[in-house]
Parts: C-alpha cells; structure tokens; sequence
C-alpha cells in the first residue's frame, strides 16, 4: 500500500455468516492475525482512526485486535459508529456483554441515524457516511459468497466510480493461504 489513510472502516462477515458459534473456534485466530497484519500496514500508512458498525463477527474481531494494537500505538482511536438508535437491542445476553464492553472502550460511539430502525434508507445513509469519512475499507468478503457486506461491496464499487476510494479486500481464498 503506498497511500495516506488516516480514517480506516472494516467489516465483513458476520459471525454466523462463517459458521462461527464458539468463542474458540480456529477460524478466528486466521481471522485476527490477517486483520492485524493489514491493520500493522495501515499503522505505517498513517492510519489515525479506525471505525467499525458494532457488527459481531469480522468487526468485533477487529476490535479485539485493535485493542491488543492500542498497548503498543497509543495514537490508535476506534470509532463505534451504529447505524440506527439501539442497534444490537435485541441480541442474546451473551451478545449485549460483548456490544457493551466494545461501547466502553471504543474512543468514540455514535449513531448515523438518531432514530431507532425505520426504514433501509438509514442503512443507506450509514454507508453514505462511512463512505464519506474514510479513505478506505479493509472488508474479508467474497463475492462467491454473499453475506450481509454485499451491500456495502457494492456501495464501495458504485462510490469509487466517481470518487477515490481505496477498497482492501480479503477472500476466503486469502485467508485459507495466510495458513502457509
């Protein structure tokens, strides 16, 4: 990567998406180590903020992984930014743990919309402002094999028709040769 990033967005698979129900499955130790290995990139890229949905799965992940960076980079910040008013509400007891301890340590949290769900158009307005606040989106997605970031995949490559938008993908592919 030869480009200054200051603002960073990941995210990718949710947890269920992956098969991944257990907190010691081996699928998030490749996970992690590849998130950390593109964030320690974008570290010497410059990279001041990185934000997250709140999204359990690649980006709760992240978040483990940039908490593990902050001992060691101290000028890291991560931002929470949901895209609706009690998001997350309605997760298993086990899940609000994990959402209210990222909300504790998160440097910032905030909300696209300050309404709770409504309509798609709030969905559609929390790209636009992701979009519009980072230079780039480190996503683990794969075409073949659609989840819940094909929204956002395809927003990134309608955006970077008209704007300069660096998108860091990691497929499946490149997880299973980060093995080797």
């Amino acid at each position: 990567m030869d480009f200054f990033v200051k603002r960073l967005y990941i995210t990718g698979y949710r947890s269920f998406e992956l098969g991944v129900f257990q907190e010691e499955d081996a699928k998030i130790v490749i996970i992690k180590k590849v998130i950390r290995n593109h964030i320690l990139s974008f570290i010497d890229q410059g990279v001041e903020w990185i934000l997250l949905s709140g999204n359990l799965g690649v980006e709760y992940w992240a978040f483990e992984v940039i908490e593990e960076l902050k001992r060691e980079y101290d000028e890291l910040k991560v931002a929470i930014i949901y895209p609706f008013l009690n998001f997350g509400e309605k997760w298993n007891e086990k899940n609000l743990v994990k959402k209210r301890y990222v909300e504790e340590h998160a440097d910032f949290v905030e909300y696209t919309s300050h309404k709770e769900y409504e309509n798609p158009q709030q969905l559609k307005n929390h790209t636009q402002f992701l979009l519009t606040h980072t230079e780039c989106a480190l996503i683990i997605y794969e075409e073949e094999y659609e989840g819940k970031s094909k929204y956002f995949y395809q927003d990134v490559k309608k955006y970077q028709e008209k704007n300069s938008y660096t998108l860091d993908q990691v497929t499946l592919d490149d997880l299973q040769n980060s093995l080797d």
